[in-house]
């Protein structure tokens, strides 16, 4: 038997002994606890984040394109 397959089987039989013992329930339980507790935290997605993100970084770029139209219009009423 060669090395990798002998790791292979090693993970397997340790794979089904875990699958066999209260360790997966202790796993599923502790999962099961995270899921909630973070659901309570409402948290957004990194998806939803990059998307928020992109929206504010136009929305910054609009803001001062509007503010130099505001200064250019201010300069222009002082020069009349």
């Amino acid at each position: 038997m060669d090395k990798p397959q002998f790791f292979e089987d090693i993970q397997s039989k340790i794979n089904k002994a875990i699958e066999n013992s209260p360790a997966k329930d202790i796993e599923k339980n502790v999962k099961a606890m995270l899921s909630q507790g973070f659901s309570k935290l409402d948290l957004v997605t990194r998806e939803e984040f990059d998307i928020q993100a992109q929206v504010l970084a136009k929305t910054r770029a609009k803001l001062e394109e509007l503010e130099a139209r505001v200064a250019e219009l201010e300069a222009r009423q002082k020069a009349s």
